[in-house]
């Protein structure tokens, strides 16, 4: 791994603590939720009026409810007291929890562990606005990626190593007897003790809003918290896309125990192997995100991630729905050595890793994209809002399981049922919000035919209004800019430029602003200098190429007076920037008309984009400008 390897976030205090003390939460759910599960279905005797047929179902609704009932709430507490301290009250509360949870495996009380289930629910309902709020105030922007691929990575091999301990244990038996209820309980006991310890370790992270007057209706404040989200659409339809990737998951999840079992022919192991491999394409695909996306916030990722997870479950059908082991006496069921020698098992397995590491690369960037884009103040509120969606579409995914199962649905088609709405949903969102799909153009551009490095790209501003200045080589130099930005970027271009046949589309998409000379159009050069202005006081980010023109020799072209018009009406920052690597390509004008001639790079060119420092309003000219570009550039065009 290289030096900036977002692995090395696991040496930092401001990191490490706070990622194993959430990984031990996380591993202790489940080995708390798996081994009640399994032992009220394999053990049914040992708690006294249980249905063993309905128990399950019972466990996962009962963990899920604070989740609704108390998102909105602890969203209020994670934006007004210090994470830190909450954090250790939140590990605190997880050993009582646990204690108790003790004494209902000790005694084979259902009563007390349903209520131990619920609690656990709370405490995780209270750590979640917490988890991804605490990120921001501790990573910077080329870091947020690989912490947020770290954190989901850590939180599903937690799950699986729960899953494992707990299904194993709650088996342990002794002459006889079954004894595995005692050590589950001292086990998640452990666990929270060393859950508290580590947290101790987490920094000090003040509060955003230590003054907020906190609502205690449930009901009126997720109303408030969902209506907040909506402020911003684009952060809103992140965690409408989230949510949908949570009904994705809980479809397969839910689904393993019959799938291996009824259509695979699978024992439990098969079903423990199943959720192995998932949780590991999930934790792989969450960690490559980093690297795919170059350490920077990067939605172009979100619809790549699902155009695989529709592409491997439709595979997944097609590679499951022949096998027909429904009814197969248990005693026939195969385990992992069986299962592996038969023939096509391993194409099952490649799909269901497909699907989970591609969902990695759809989660990561939205979960970055809402810490990025969500105001400091109520960042916590918007993710309590994500946990009263996620667990709507969780109950949906539920229900729509029953209702296509009772139908006569088998699980393959479920798969391909689900895997086919994603593409109904991602195309719906990718059309509300062209942003995603632009930035998977852009993102493609640069990872198959360029290599692009960025050099002092910390100079692009996080927020707030600022015009950015680049020298103009190639048609591709737009596509190239907004894959570098880590924002949105209005482009201010030549009219005619705008009006190319599929670029048109691209432009028009992403809001480019078509500019004409004032010679040729007046009225036109109006009207974008109005755009502008009304841009920069929404705060974006515009881009204008001073030179007017794409260079024919390769050379810079004087830079004409349109930013110094742009500041004067509208004082903001001027980011200088200079494109290196794009002279001689395909879209640029060396030695004939662009686009003209086939490729004659290797794919994989490597281009450079070099940002200077921001210039003030007022110490900005053209000629000023010019000069900085030129030495941004250097010799090589």
């Amino acid at each position: 791994m290289s030096q900036h390897s977002q692995f090395r976030l696991l040496g930092l205090r401001r990191f490490a603590p706070f990622f194993w003390t959430q990984f031990l939460g996380a591993m202790n759910d489940n080995v708390f939720k798996v081994a009640f599960t399994s032992l009220v279905t394999y053990h049914t005797a040992l708690f006294e009026g249980v249905d063993a047929h309905s128990a399950a179902f019972l466990i996962s609704a009962i963990f899920i409810a604070p989740f609704v009932l108390f998102s909105a709430t602890s969203g209020q507490i994670a934006d007004k007291i210090e994470k830190s301290r909450l954090i250790r009250l939140v590990k605190s509360l997880e050993i009582a929890i646990m204690l108790l949870g003790l004494a209902g495996f000790y005694s084979h009380s259902a009563g007390i562990l349903y209520t131990g289930t619920f609690l656990m629910g709370l405490h995780s309902t209270l750590f979640g606005p917490v988890k991804f709020a605490y990120l921001p105030q501790h990573l910077d922007q080329t870091e947020l990626v690989g912490g947020n691929g770290l954190v989901e990575m850590g939180t599903f091999v937690a799950i699986l190593f729960g899953t494992i301990i707990g299904g194993e244990l709650a088996g342990l038996t002794r002459d006889g007897a079954v004894v595995g209820p005692l050590y589950v309980g001292i086990v998640c006991v452990a666990l929270a003790v060393a859950g508290r310890v580590v947290s101790a370790g987490v920094p000090h992270s003040p509060a955003p809003q230590p003054d907020l007057r906190i609502n205690w209706n449930p009901f009126t404040e997720t109303w408030r918290n969902l209506m907040l989200a909506r402020e911003r659409r684009v952060v809103f339809l992140s965690l409408l896309g989230i949510s949908w990737l949570w009904f994705l998951g809980a479809t397969f999840l839910t689904s393993f125990f019959s799938f291996a079992k009824d259509v695979l022919g699978g024992d439990q192991n098969v079903v423990t192997l199943l959720l192995a491999v998932f949780s590991i394409g999930i934790g792989f695909g969450s960690l490559l995100c980093e690297r795919l996306s170059s350490r920077h916030v990067e939605i172009g990722l979100v619809p790549f991630g699902s155009i695989g997870m529709t592409v491997f479950a439709v595979d997944l059908y097609l590679a499951s729905h022949g096998y027909a082991s429904a009814g197969t006496p248990s005693a026939q069921l195969t385990g992992i050595g069986g299962f592996l020698a038969g023939p096509g098992h391993w194409r099952v397995l490649v799909d269901l890793f497909g699907v989970a590491m591609f969902g990695g690369f759809y989660s990561v960037p939205l979960y970055a994209l809402i810490q990025s884009r969500c105001a400091p103040t109520h960042r916590a509120r918007i993710i309590a809002a994500n946990n009263i969606l996620n667990s709507f579409f969780m109950i949906a995914a539920s229900l729509l399981g029953v209702v296509l199962t009772s139908a006569g649905y088998t699980i393959p088609q479920l798969f391909l049922v689900v895997g086919l709405l994603n593409a109904v949903v991602a195309i719906y969102i990718y059309t509300l919000v062209p942003e995603f799909l632009l930035r998977f153009i852009a993102w493609i551009l640069v990872h198959t035919i360029y290599r692009l490095h960025r050099i002092n790209a910390e100079n692009i501003p996080e927020d707030g209004p600022a015009v950015l200045v680049c020298n103009h080589v190639s048609f591709a130099d737009a596509v190239v800019l907004m894959a570098a930005s880590p924002r949105p970027v209005r482009f201010v271009m030549d009219h005619r430029i705008f009006r190319i046949p599929f670029l048109s589309w691209f432009f028009r998409q992403a809001r480019a602003i078509p500019i004409a000379p004032a010679h040729e159009n007046p009225e036109m050069l109006k009207r974008a200098y109005d755009a502008v202005a009304q841009a920069l006081e929404e705060g974006d980010l515009v881009c204008i190429f001073p030179e007017g023109k794409i260079t024919a020799t390769g050379d810079l072209n004087p830079f004409r007076s349109g930013v110094q018009q742009i500041i004067r009406r509208t004082p903001v920052p001027v980011v200088p920037m200079a494109l290196r690597g794009l002279w001689g390509s395909f879209f640029s004008r060396k030695d004939g008309p662009a686009m003209s001639r086939p490729f004659r790079r290797g794919i994989q060119s490597k281009l450079e984009l070099v940002v200077g420092a921001p210039v003030p309003p007022e110490e900005v000219t053209p000629e000023g400008l010019q000069q900085t570009v030129a030495a941004l550039r250097g010799e090589w065009r």
